[in-house]
């Protein structure tokens, strides 16, 4: 396992994280299979562990809590809030009415006094980043979060934030995680040189790209994955973007087949390639899927292979950029962009 400086805080963080998303409801994961991936994380030398309150509405960390119960000190925890936890239309959004509120909620499903790195969970139109950022700052002068970051933020936004923080002199984001593989590379464009500028520490999640990069997708073959059963519309070869993802998978297959990889290898050797990349986010829900992702942990891939999949998905590029989550909303919206 290698270990890497996140952003300029100084503490020291595996390349790869544990995601917990899969943990509970929606991996349908018991809490003695998600004690067992934690352990088997641990021991493979992971030492950061990222939640967030929604993921299957706190059993997440509920979960995570009881798994690390007894060894808090020797983890970077780390977890996320902003997005709808009920109908409640006050129980979300980057208020400090709201993070306030539910970061003691956090803390008493983690069973901790303090998360390492506090998370808004998406970039929140409706909160100014002074409201969020003088929340966050207090926060953590109470000592209930060491550091915060922000998730999937466009780069424009980050650009904003850095900006207020030291307009009104409060504490700033540290990092930044956004969604990062292969087949969706739109980051490399604007979020990851602005990260690089502001010495952002940066996680990304899916580096397997939802399990297109698994090695379980391939041309002919049924597609039984767990996602694959409650997200179809990410796998129906008939839509264009999932057509352009298949043909790339079949040419990459190559690429790691004549290096001697596998895929989990090709796709995690290249997110942590990139100099802008503190850790990738794996999010196993087994201990096999656990075990062959932490396998590829020390994948170092040599230029030849990385000049190859450039040649396949030019840096830059997302083949599907509607599932992009850093879209403004202007282009979502259209009653935004018309007067």
């Amino acid at each position: 396992m290698q270990y890497r400086t996140l952003g300029r805080t100084g503490v020291q963080v595996s390349s790869l994280a544990l995601g917990a998303m899969n943990f509970g409801k929606i991996g349908r994961t018991t809490q003695d299979e998600a004690t067992a991936i934690v352990d088997a994380a641990l021991e493979a030398g992971i030492n950061l562990i990222d939640t967030a309150d929604m993921y299957s509405g706190g059993e997440s960390e509920e979960m995570v809590g009881k798994a690390i119960a007894g060894r808090r000190d020797d983890i970077v925890l780390a977890t996320k809030a902003s997005m709808p936890m009920g109908d409640e239309r006050n129980h979300q959004s980057s208020s400090r009415r709201w993070l306030v509120t539910e970061l003691d909620n956090s803390l008493r499903r983690l069973g901790v006094d303090h998360v390492d790195l506090y998370q808004i969970h998406r970039w929140d139109p409706s909160t100014s980043d002074e409201e969020t950022l003088s929340a966050l700052t207090d926060l953590q002068r109470a000592g209930k979060i060491r550091y915060f970051g922000s998730s999937t933020f466009p780069a424009y936004r980050l650009v904003q934030a850095q900006w207020a923080a030291s307009e009104y002199h409060l504490s700033r984001y540290v990092t930044e995680q956004p969604s990062y593989s292969i087949l969706q590379r739109g980051i490399e464009t604007h979020v990851l040189p602005v990260t690089e500028q502001y010495g952002l520490g940066v996680l990304v999640w899916s580096p397997l790209a939802s399990g297109w990069l698994s090695g379980a997708i391939r041309e002919g073959q049924e597609i039984t994955t767990n996602r694959s059963t409650f997200m179809p519309q990410l796998f129906d070869a008939a839509i264009p973007s999932n057509r352009a993802r298949l043909d790339a998978v079949e040419q990459l297959a190559k690429v790691a087949a004549e290096a001697g990889l596998t895929m989990i290898q090709l796709a995690l050797g290249f997110v942590t390639a990139h100099p802008a990349v503190t850790s990738a986010i794996i999010g196993p829900r087994t201990l096999d899927h656990l075990n062959s992702q932490v396998a590829a942990a020390d994948t170092v891939l040599s230029p030849d292979v990385l000049d190859a999949i450039d040649s396949i998905v030019a840096p830059g590029v997302d083949l599907a950029a509607h599932e992009k989550n850093d879209t403004p909303p202007a282009l979502l919206d259209p009653s935004l962009r018309r007067r």
